[in-house]
C-alpha cells in the first residue's frame, strides 16, 4: 500500500532546474569553457562524485569543478534572489491533499540541505515535509539510489511502499534502484523509451498525482 510520497525537489516542486540549464554554461565559461545545451541538461540531479566525474570527462581533468560550481551556485543565487522562486504547477493542490490524508511527504534531493531549507520557507511549504533529505548525507548522489535507500530508511518505509516524484533521468534512474515506484513529471525533457520503462507512472501535472493515491 502507498502511504510516502519522496520528491525531488529542483524542476519537480520548485521551477529552478532551468537555471541550472542556465548557469552551469555561464559559470563554465568564466573559465574557458564552451558547453552545449546537451552537455548542461545531463547535470541535471547529479550527485557527488558523479558530477565532478561528469565535468571533468567533457572538458579534461585539469578542471577545478568546485571553483566551477561556486561560481555556478553565486551567480545563481544572486538571479534567484533578484527574481524569486515559482512552484511547479499542481504543487499545493497535491501537498494539501497529502496532508489532510495523513500521508507522509519527504523530500530527496541534490541541493545541500541550507539550500534546501532556504527556498521551501522562502515559498512557505517547509512544514509540508516531515523529512528532508539531501544527497550530502549519503555518499553517492543520483544516479546511484543511496539517497533514496536513506530517505525510506529514515522514515522507515519499504521502498516498494513508496511512490518517488521526479522530473529527470538521473533521479528517476536513483529512485528505481532504491526500490520506489517512480513517478515522472518531467520538465526540461520527455524520458526516451529506456525510462519509460522505469516508470511507474508518468504526469503532465503534479496534481495529477492524486488520481495514483
Amino acid at each position: 500500500m502507498i502511504d510516502t510520497v519522496i520528491f525531488d525537489m529542483d524542476g519537480t516542486l520548485i521551477d529552478t532546474e532551468k537555471y541550472y540549464r542556465i548557469f552551469w554554461p555561464k559559470a563554465l565559461a568564466e573559465f574557458g569553457y564552451t558547453v552545449t545545451d546537451e552537455q548542461a541538461l545531463s547535470m541535471r540531479s547529479l550527485g557527488r562524485p558523479f558530477a565532478p566525474a561528469r565535468l571533468k570527462e567533457m572538458f579534461g581533468q585539469e578542471l577545478d569543478y568546485y571553483k566551477v560550481r561556486d561560481r555556478r551556485k553565486e551567480m545563481m543565487e544572486e538571479c534567484l534572489d533578484r527574481e524569486g522562486i515559482d512552484l511547479k504547477p499542481g504543487v499545493m493542490e497535491l501537498l494539501t491533499f497529502l496532508k489532510e490524508k495523513g500521508i507522509t511527504r519527504a523530500i530527496a534531493t541534490a541541493t545541500d540541505l541550507q539550500r534546501t531549507e532556504k527556498y521551501l520557507g522562502k515559498l512557505g511549504i517547509r512544514d509540508y515535509f516531515d523529512e528532508l533529505i539531501s544527497a550530502t548525507m549519503v555518499e553517492y548522489g543520483k544516479p546511484y539510489p543511496d539517497i533514496y535507500q536513506y530517505a525510506c530508511k529514515t522514515l522507515g518505509k519499504d521502498p516498494e511502499d513508496c511512490i518517488a516524484v521526479e522530473d529527470s533521468p538521473n533521479g528517476v534512474i536513483s529512485a528505481y534502484k532504491a526500490g520506489c515506484k517512480v513517478v515522472m513529471v518531467p520538465d526540461q525533457t520527455q524520458p526516451d523509451e529506456e525510462l519509460s520503462a522505469m516508470l511507474y507512472a508518468k504526469c503532465d501535472s503534479l496534481a495529477d498525482i492524486i488520481k495514483l493515491l
